[in-house]
């Protein structure tokens, strides 16, 4: 019989994951955020700007989301999403402005930020230096890290409304660059310019 993965695995092996990525990427510096798992189509993660989170003796934290579609990437890429998101704490801790447009825009301070901790930053005219990839020195840190083989769990994205009829095909956009395509059936489809998964919309 198969074992099964429990979401709240999952979770802990975020936690200490960001324990991880905070050790290497910020000496440190970041508070501890809580971290969820929830579906959010469309983006990888989020981060709140504010503490949202009330902890024991009065404490506040951040939170800092990783969709639930978005495990179904590799693993790498997860990694990313988590740094992308505690990069955006780290600006919160510091006072640094990294975003505008109601926090879709990312601007020039993030861009130098993200590269700071090893991620590769496109731009985009809606969303600025907002989209991310890891680059070959996160990407071999994550392969010899044991923590973050263990996240193995993922969600197939579901957008089908209440009521409406089934399409005999099925449109796949790329989380990144929103470049799609369709398929008479479900499959996996890699977008060849970001290196991550399609989502089925």
């Amino acid at each position: 019989m198969k074992e099964r993965t429990a979401l709240s695995e999952v979770v802990k092996m975020l936690e200490q994951g960001f324990d991880i990525l905070n050790e290497k990427y910020f000496e440190n510096a970041l508070s501890k955020s809580v971290i969820t798992v929830q579906s959010t189509p469309g983006s990888d993660g989020h981060f709140t700007q504010g503490k949202v989170w009330n902890l024991p003796e009065e404490q506040k934290a951040y939170e800092i989301n990783v969709s639930a579609e978005s495990l179904g990437n590799e693993i790498e890429h997860t990694v990313d999403t988590l740094i992308h998101e505690m990069v955006h704490q780290y600006c919160a801790e510091n006072d640094i402005k990294d975003t505008s447009r109601g926090g879709t825009y990312h601007n020039k301070k993030f861009k130098a930020e993200v590269e700071k901790r090893g991620l590769i930053v496109t731009f985009d005219k809606k969303y600025g230096f907002g989209f991310t990839k890891p680059s070959e020195e996160v990407v071999e840190f994550v392969k010899s890290n044991e923590v973050f083989q263990k996240i193995a769990l993922s969600r197939t994205a579901t957008t089908k409304k209440k009521g409406e009829k089934k399409s005999s095909t099925r449109k796949y956009e790329c989380p990144c660059c929103e470049q799609s395509v369709r398929a008479t059936k479900e499959v996996k489809v890699i977008c060849g310019e970001c290196g991550v998964n399609m989502v089925c919309c």
